[in-house]
């Protein structure tokens, strides 16, 4: 069973695209991944592109929308709701109701970082490898695990302190 997975945040043009991206290539055959925002910002940072493709990770049809998408009465159900906003920096996270699991895995916006080019790269670098690391313990969850969704969230809570 192919579970799918939404991963939310402000903007919807870096943090949450690059896990889309991610667990689309990661977890193909197991999860279906999204991504959007609850204040998009209308395009994708080219600086989470450039990070994605210098990893061979996919950026075919992102697109930085809004979660309302989502929660449109025709639109599929997720089985996962993954907030990635920094919560710490009092951003505002998007708030959602269904019946699905939902997990907060704050994360820094790299998308804020100012500076030099390199510097800026080198946050989305930055961003990028904890988000691979905390899909990397995400996949080690076994698939029967979802049977039991108390079990289930014990389980993914903690990869939020992964850094």
């Amino acid at each position: 069973m192919t579970r799918r997975v939404l991963f939310l945040c402000t903007g919807n043009s870096a943090r949450s695209v690059l896990a889309e991206s991610t667990l689309k290539k990661w977890g193909e055959g197991r999860y279906q991944s999204f991504s959007a925002g609850s204040q998009p910002a209308g395009r994708v940072n080219p600086f989470a592109v450039a990070q994605l493709q210098r990893e061979g990770f996919p950026v075919e049809g992102l697109r930085s929308k809004s979660w309302d998408e989502f929660a449109e009465a025709d639109a599929a159900a997720m089985d996962l709701i993954v907030t990635v906003c920094d919560s710490a920096a009092a951003e505002a996270c998007p708030v959602v109701f269904g019946d699905f699991v939902r997990v907060h895995w704050g994360l820094f916006d790299p998308a804020g970082v100012e500076g030099s080019d390199a510097q800026k790269a080198e946050a989305f670098d930055r961003a990028h490898q904890i988000i691979k690391a905390r899909l990397k313990a995400f996949l080690e969850i076994p698939d029967g695990a979802w049977d039991d969704r108390e079990s289930l969230k014990a389980q993914l809570d903690p990869i939020a302190q992964i850094h």
